[in-house]
């Protein structure tokens, strides 16, 4: 097959493209260069320049060919502006989902299919995610690795853009590829993970939403005295659930509740003993389905609230408008308006919709 591979100068996917170089497969591999990479400079060394070394090295050491394509402008419109308005909404957007449905597998192949045409037959990356490819069909299913399962970024993939696309690591574990990497005696063997979302890179997200935002100034209450305790500098460095960062003594202090039009931000001690914070129920929006239409969830159904190892197994039900009810096993202290959650029938990943908190 002639295969385009997407490689993010990490050990991942080196060894993704060194495998299918292994294989067989004709390939060109693709660096992508997004705009706030260049936008955001100022906030410290360009972080995709490094990255781009071991993107050249990787590709002179198998004598791949590479290009390098931008796409800043379609970054800014699918995924940073949509990022913007949920924050400004008081919402905690998950950018690398829509990174992964709006551009790797959006933007990319519009990119590529405008340019090559029919020319690539797969999209691949060094996801850690596997496909099975049954009746016609594709689907997604988890990896050995629990913790480095990327299938919750990926959940928001349609059927379409899953019959494009070759994960192939997704049947390793990270310790795996490792000594694969070593094997092969990648440029990128040693290389560290990278521990920044998707579209930010080595940049803070905190930055980030400054750079754009600047700050907004406001009160700090805790919910249950009702009582004035601080201020925050603006309630979009905040999140449901959050611990860390609110600078304030005789704590700890979590993060229960934004409340957008007065500009305050609700805190609490009692965290673990507050049935107002600790949730059980939420309902599922703008849902997005694998297999193209939507599953059955009346059994063996478990969710993810975040990228992790931890599965909660839930009682589902369809509305009538199509979202979906979800009701917990167990509450959960940081279910935040905005982010996605994951559905999971045994190993497969059936998709994901957008977080609504029901009140």
């Amino acid at each position: 097959m002639n295969i385009a591979v997407l490689l993010s100068g990490g050990v991942d996917s080196s060894v993704a493209l060194k495998l299918l170089q292994e294989q067989g497969h004709s390939i060109t591999a693709f660096y992508l260069k997004i705009w706030l990479e260049d936008e955001l400079s100022f906030l410290g060394d360009c972080p995709w320049e490094g990255d781009l070394e071991y993107v050249r090295a990787t590709c002179a050491q198998l004598g791949i060919d590479l290009e390098i394509v931008s796409l800043q402008q379609e970054y800014k419109n699918r995924v940073i502006s949509y990022t913007l308005n949920e924050v400004l909404a008081g919402r905690t957007p998950n950018p690398d989902v829509l990174c992964n449905s709006r551009v790797k597998f959006g933007a990319f192949y519009e990119l590529i299919t405008n340019k090559f045409g029919d020319k690539f037959d797969r999209i691949a990356t060094g996801h850690y995610a596997a496909l099975e490819r049954k009746d016609g069909l594709v689907y997604l299913k988890t990896t050995p690795d629990a913790i480095k399962d990327q299938t919750y970024f990926l959940s928001h993939l349609t059927q379409e853009q899953l019959q494009k696309a070759e994960f192939p690591i997704g049947n390793l574990t990270k310790q795996e590829v490792r000594e694969l990497a070593n094997f092969y005696d990648l440029p990128t063997k040693n290389r560290k993970d990278s521990q920044g979302l998707c579209f930010l890179g080595k940049i803070k997200y905190s930055e980030f939403i400054k750079a754009h935002l600047g700050e907004n100034p406001g009160l700090i209450i805790d919910f249950d005295t009702k009582k004035e305790v601080g201020h925050h500098k603006g309630l979009w460095f905040h999140t449901i659930g959050q611990r860390q960062g609110l600078g304030l003594s005789g704590g700890p202090w979590y993060v229960v509740s934004k409340d957008v039009e007065k500009n305050i931000l609700y805190i609490s001690k009692n965290y673990h003993e507050s049935t107002v914070k600790l949730r059980d129920i939420l309902k599922a929006v703008d849902c997005n389905w694998i297999s193209g239409f939507p599953p059955d969830l009346s059994q063996d159904i478990e969710v993810k609230l975040r990228h992790g190892a931890q599965r909660i197994p839930a009682m589902c039900s369809y509305n009538e408008d199509g979202t979906v009810l979800v009701k917990l096993s167990h509450p959960d202290q940081g279910i935040a308006p905005g982010q996605f959650v994951a559905f999971y029938k045994k190993d497969y990943c059936l998709g994901s919709g957008r977080i609504e908190i029901l009140e």
